[in-house]
């Protein structure tokens, strides 16, 4: 696939301030929030008023195109102030590079930030504002920034920024999306929000308390627009996303199985572990609450640990050992959970990997079970990788909900339950592809949607691998199988996390990229064009644009069920 250039696109937001906003067109890097492939767009914000600020610096992708955009528009000597919304490891590059050229330059962020930003910058002694939310930066003509400190387990340092002259509310993480095009703002807001709730559910419904915390906190700033770090800008979907983010955080904490989900990250590998696994957990309808062990309270821990039904425990290795964090969270984790909690242990490391068997060694030695053989990383995740983790938690999940004896809300032998039973579609095997990644499954709930365009409908539960595969604009293909044909028996059974559907299988590859089955009676290579959350099920609307029947003296292979309340 020919890769388009990165750019920089700049732009007037308001009195004195400009937005310079990286674009990349491209899939950056291999965090799940990144999955759907759509690029991304790193906003940043220079304000010029007596003292120049900039908010929010893009990560090292950028920082070439990006600095030389920003020399066009001011001198680096000239800059007073950078704020940060976050410090991790991927914007270091960028803060480097911008202290060669300015070595006046005061950093403003949250002391976990000054914390962090200190550790990365061990050659130099950069001059730190540290901000705790009662403070206020004069830059001058009017512009005076108010700070919010907005802390999540993922970024324990978040911080929003507001400028009382623009009114412009600077959120960085919160209300993003990888997404890049040219559109600044959220001019027909709601084509973006499959984007939008993709991000949150990647990134904030696993911390949803913390979420709902942070917008208490900016709901009291009349804002002209958010200014989040990725994506357009919300001034037309401002109120009606705020108020989605909340449903959204309320349908976690609603959730009646929970998992807590303990961690740290010396360099963001383990955490970027973490949050595949809790996305693969998520999407099987529990409830996750991420605790970076770095940042917590041990009653926090305890609190988390008491009230959920599992936990995962997630460490790098230094040098040979467990972090000391870790080993107290452990502790908490030994001395609080029941042994009838399923648990699961994962990490990163360089050198070695002792701290994620040190960890599953204990909590075997003290009587739990480890629902999954520990996950262990070098170095960096691959997009393989969190594949792997994600479906690893939704397995994890499933096994949580069959222990908890989790039920359909139809009644065993209802007359609804029968009838809803004696609805029924052709048996058939949906495919699917994406790089180096490819999935299955057999489905019955297909039905043509409609005549012009051709189109059909499938419904995917939500746990499903091949959901994260079916977004607007992805492509799969439907093969139809074949009465009295034994194809399904391949995909009637359960897969182990990152298993290859196809192995024994005959197939070829579409024009679509998906795979067809060569045994299957008849396929439609298909676009998503829509989805609808329904329930435990996403609806998946699919263009038809290319199809063939392989068996023309063939039946369609049909499920009857007596049952509406399983496959």
């Amino acid at each position: 696939m020919q890769t388009k250039p990165r750019d920089v696109q700049v732009f007037s937001v308001g009195a004195e301030t400009l937005a310079i906003r990286s674009r990349s067109w491209n899939r950056l890097r291999f965090e799940i929030e990144y999955a759907l492939e759509r690029g991304t767009t790193a906003n940043s914000f220079l304000i010029q008023a007596d003292k120049n600020a900039l908010i929010d610096p893009p990560g090292g992708t950028f920082t070439e195109i990006y600095l030389d955009e920003l020399k066009r528009r001011i001198h680096l000597k000239s800059i007073d102030y950078v704020v940060l919304g976050h410090v991790n490891p991927n914007r270091i590059e960028t803060i480097k590079a911008l202290l060669e050229s300015n070595d006046r330059i005061q950093f403003v962020c949250t002391n976990p930030g000054a914390i962090a930003l200190r550790n990365a910058l061990t050659d130099c002694e950069p001059q730190i504002k540290v901000v705790r939310g009662e403070e206020v930066l004069d830059l001058g003509k009017g512009h005076t920034l108010q700070f919010i400190p907005t802390s999540t387990p993922r970024y324990p340092d978040s911080l929003c920024t507001y400028d009382t002259k623009t009114q412009i509310l600077y959120t960085d993480k919160l209300f993003g999306a990888h997404i890049c095009g040219d559109q600044v703002f959220d001019e027909g807001w709601s084509s973006f929000l499959e984007d939008r709730r993709y991000y949150f559910d990647c990134l904030m419904a696993n911390q949803t308390r913390q979420v709902e915390a942070a917008l208490d906190k900016i709901a009291d700033f009349p804002a002209s627009f958010y200014a989040p770090g990725h994506g357009p800008m919300l001034r037309y979907g401002l109120h009606e996303l705020v108020n989605l983010y909340r449903q959204w955080s309320e349908v976690q904490t609603k959730q009646n199985i929970s998992v807590t989900l303990l961690y740290a990250s010396a360099y963001g590998n383990t955490a970027t572990l973490a949050n595949a696994l809790a996305a693969g957990i998520i999407k099987a309808g529990v409830a996750v609450e991420s605790i970076n062990c770095e940042h917590a309270t041990p009653s926090e821990i305890k609190v988390a640990v008491e009230k959920s039904a599992g936990f995962l425990i997630g460490s790098p290795t230094l040098g040979g050992h467990v972090p000391t964090q870790v080993q107290t969270a452990l502790g908490i984790v030994l001395a609080t959970a029941t042994k009838s909690y399923l648990a699961g242990v994962f990490g990163s490391y360089g050198w070695s990997g002792e701290a994620v068997d040190i960890i599953a060694n204990k909590l075997q030695d003290a009587g739990y079970t480890l629902a999954f053989d520990p996950i262990r990383i070098k170095f960096t995740p691959t997009q393989e990788t969190l594949r792997f983790c994600e479906e690893t938690g939704t397995d994890f999940a499933q096994a949580l909900k069959d222990s908890k004896k989790v039920r359909t809300t139809l009644n065993p032998g209802s007359t609804v339950e029968q009838a809803i039973g004696r609805i029924v579609g052709p048996l058939s095997v949906v495919t699917v592809a994406k790089g180096d990644l490819s999935t299955a499954m057999l489905a019955s709930w297909i039905s043509q949607a409609t005549f012009n365009p051709p189109g059909l409908t499938v419904a995917v539960a939500k746990e499903r691998a091949i959901e994260s595969f079916m977004h607007e604009g992805d492509r799969f293909v439907v093969n139809i199988l074949e009465q009295g044909k034994q194809v399904r028996k391949q995909f009637m059974k359960k897969y182990a996390p990152g298993e290859d559907r196809f192995v024994d299988v005959a197939h070829e590859t579409a024009s679509n990229g998906a795979p067809i089955l060569k045994d299957a009676l008849a396929y439609l290579e298909c676009r998503v064009d829509q989805r609808m959350e329904c329930g435990d099920h996403w609806l998946v609307y699919g263009v038809i644009e290319n199809g063939k029947v392989m068996q023309p003296n063939g039946l369609a292979a049909v499920h009857y069920r007596k049952s509406g309340s399983h496959y």
